[in-house]
């Protein structure tokens, strides 16, 4: 095979290769639906539900109700906003954006707006609206 050859081949292959690898981000459709968010405090297990349309995101977590309103960035990032804080800290926005989708669930990354610190979470989608 000729250098030509090779060099024209190995940046395809190398295409080829890195594609494989790309995570999948289906973020459409989890824009709007109904969602469980499983995660451990301490050992013990807290499950949050919500449901979100393409505007507001009512949450349900140890049978207290929120609301947040949304304003979308992209498909996969939005920004959360507590329509009724209770306090400073809740009056903080917080960004969203979907890492990766698999199915019916997607991993996603969340913090304080203007925070380097970040955490991650799995949210599964259970219906729709």
């Amino acid at each position: 095979m000729t250098i030509k050859k090779t060099l024209l081949i190995f940046p395809l292959l190398l295409i080829i290769v890195t594609s494989c690898y790309n995570a999948e981000r289906n973020c459409k459709y989890f824009k709007t639906g109904k969602f469980r968010f499983e995660y451990e405090v301490d050992g013990v297990k807290k499950v949050t539900l919500f449901e979100r349309n393409d505007s507001i995101e009512i949450e349900t977590f140890e049978g207290k109700t929120d609301t947040a309103s949304i304003r979308w960035v992209n498909d996969c990032e939005y920004v959360l906003k507590k329509l009724h804080p209770k306090n400073m800290a809740e009056e903080k926005s917080i960004g969203m954006k979907i890492l990766t989708t698999s199915g019916n669930s997607y991993t996603f990354e969340f913090g304080i707006v203007g925070s380097d610190q970040k955490q991650k979470g799995t949210v599964t989608k259970i219906g729709e609206l």
